[in-house]
């Protein structure tokens, strides 16, 4: 039997190995199907209703690519991936996303937490990026970016006080260029 994130929640363990932290993921990742990327990408099209044109179209197309990409990664990862995640920041994790998916109201909204709390916890903890893809569009005409093996995101500080923003655990930097 696998165990499952939420089982991760009881446990007194400090530190979980990445490799079973993957394992427990892949098994997440199995049970996204098309169909839940599509309410997903549903729920993102209601969300951004209210954005800019050429901003919320590129906002849904980014995210729908990268939670397809995302989830086909998980499932083919063979990566042996050294070292420990730490338990407690990961239930904090978890609880941020708990919270999320008690407030959602519709199924297409949980679909989308769904496939959000893999995938993000994926990046977090696992392959230690950016929870939004490289090139995310943020409001005033930002983008999240890479340089120099750092990720610069253009709303991290504004994000910090969200309580239901995962900005605390994401690996980016505030982008001084946006500050």
């Amino acid at each position: 039997m696998t165990l499952k994130l939420e089982e991760l929640i009881k446990t007194d363990d400090k530190y979980i190995r990445k490799d079973k932290l993957l394992s427990i993921l892949k098994s997440e990742a199995a049970l996204i199907d098309i169909r839940m990327i599509m309410k997903a990408t549903g729920f993102l099209r209601e969300d951004a209703r209210y954005m800019q044109s050429p901003y919320r179209e590129d906002y849904i197309e980014r995210f729908t690519k990268a939670f397809s990409n995302r989830i086909k990664d998980i499932k083919d990862d063979k990566e042996e991936y050294k070292g420990n995640v730490d338990v407690s920041k990961l239930k904090d994790f978890l609880k941020v996303l708990d919270i999320q998916e008690k407030e959602a109201k519709v199924e297409d909204e949980l679909c989308f937490l769904k496939i959000a709390r893999v995938v993000a916890i994926y990046t977090t903890f696992i392959m230690e990026v950016s929870i939004h893809p490289v090139g995310t569009s943020f409001p005033g005409g930002f983008k999240l970016k890479l340089e120099n093996n750092k990720y610069l995101c253009p709303v991290k500080e504004k994000q910090m006080k969200n309580p239901s923003a995962l900005c605390q655990f994401c690996v980016s930097k505030q982008d001084p260029e946006a500050a």
